[in-house]
């Protein structure tokens, strides 16, 4: 079998490896955490941009750098800014996915007005899906909204919302047809969180930071243009960002470039006497995650390739984020084990490793692997959609007919 790619490609690949040496004193720390990208992450996404490495497909009329779709380029992009360990560009709930939603579905002025700003890390955007009533079934939300001089005005509550308290955008749902059916009536509104009106509450995590927000709603109004697809139509726009989501949790190069990191730090820390990539247990824990995310690197160009033949994903598409968060935080699991006794140091202690973030990513991840869709759903969904299983039975319902079999029961004695 030959795999090479061919002197196109070694020639692509080239090109790549030169950019990197030339300019890798520019990137920021791969470690960084901030919600808004620091001067120096914003310059290195212009940066990568304007050579055609990130926002590469994205047309250049919307601020990326329009390249026609190579899947073998994305590849190569993806292995060499691994290999050298550098962030390939910023991913965030706005890049990864308000823009391909926006690209989608919507308006051409909503295109060319946020989807620049967005890519270069300038405009933050948070998501206001999950309410504390509307969780698993997000479809029952009760954030609302009424029509009142040519704006909707807005009342409710979101939780567990990413990034509000650095966020200048919002993209949200709000149910606009109350007398619809609960799928039917909801609105995807998109709206500055600077408006009179919105309250950010943050939500300490046992990360010990708060990642996450409560976000409340009073009399908030927005122009009634500042919506993406039609009134009620939310749903379905909602749909095409919880696939950009699950793809952004999911994504097989951050994988790859935690297992870099994971080899790294292997190779200096010491266990005994010698170094924890020489322990065989940990060894084989690393060989066995090494395994699992080149095979999700494959899925992922196989969902990649489908995409641009217009093909659905199937059941590629439906394993990855389940698939993909619990690796990752297995990656982190692994990180920890090998520090031994470091491996527990956390905020600011003068002995942690790079500044606590594998700790900070274990205790993060095991949320990932709740949030966007719990793993136990993920799983209904790939036996459901993916292998065409039978619906989980509805436990009110089993009741329900247990009753009425009960009931059947009881009138046969009593007629006896």
């Amino acid at each position: 079998m030959d795999l090479d790619y061919g002197p196109q490609y070694d020639a692509f690949r080239a090109e790549i490896r030169a950019f990197i040496d030339a300019h890798r004193h520019l990137a920021p720390p791969s470690a960084i955490r901030f919600s808004r990208p620091s001067a120096e992450a914003i310059r290195w996404q212009k940066l990568l941009i304007e050579h055609g490495y990130t926002a590469r497909t994205i047309p250049a009329e919307y601020g990326g750098y329009g390249a026609a779709p190579d899947i073998l380029k994305l590849r190569i992009i993806a292995e060499e800014f691994s290999r050298a360990r550098l962030p390939s560009g910023l991913a965030n709930q706005g890049i990864s996915m308000l823009v391909p939603t926006l690209l989608e579905l919507g308006t051409d002025e909503q295109k060319r007005r946020w989807i620049a700003a967005t890519l270069t890390g300038e405009v933050v955007w948070c998501q206001g899906y999950s309410e504390p009533g509307a969780g698993s079934d997000l479809a029952n939300l009760k954030t609302s909204a009424r029509i009142e001089n040519g704006e909707f005005v807005i009342n409710g509550q979101k939780i567990w919302t990413s990034t509000a308290k650095q966020a200048d955008m919002i993209f949200c749902l709000v149910r606009t047809e109350l007398e619809a059916s609960k799928h039917s009536g909801i609105s995807y509104l998109i709206f500055s969180m600077d408006i009179p009106g919105i309250e950010v509450r943050p939500l300490k995590t046992m990360t010990g930071h708060a990642e996450f927000n409560e976000t409340f709603f009073t009399n908030v109004r927005v122009p009634v243009d500042q919506i993406v697809g039609q009134r009620g139509q939310g749903w379905f726009v909602a749909n095409a960002t919880l696939g950009h989501e699950r793809g952004m949790l999911g994504d097989p190069d951050a994988l790859e470039n935690r297992l870099q990191a994971l080899i790294g730090l292997m190779q200096q820390e010491s266990i005994g006497e010698g170094r924890a990539i020489d322990n065989a247990v940990l060894r084989d824990r690393l060989v066995a995650l090494q395994a699992e995310v080149t095979a999700m690197k494959c899925n992922g160009m196989r969902i990649l390739s489908n995409s641009l033949k217009g093909e659905p994903g199937g059941m590629a598409k439906l394993i990855v984020k389940l698939q993909s968060c619990e690796v990752a935080h297995q990656i982190s699991a692994l990180a920890i084990d090998a520090m031994g006794e470091m491996g527990i140091l956390y905020h600011r202690s003068p002995r942690e490793r790079d500044g606590g973030a594998w700790q900070w990513n274990y205790m993060f991840q095991l949320g990932l692997i709740i949030g966007g869709g719990t793993a136990q759903i993920q799983k209904n969904i790939i036996a459901e959609r993916g292998l065409e299983m039978p619906r989980e039975p509805k436990l009110a319902r089993i009741s329900d007919e247990a009753k009425g079999a009960a009931g059947m029961q009881t009138d046969r004695q009593g007629a006896a």
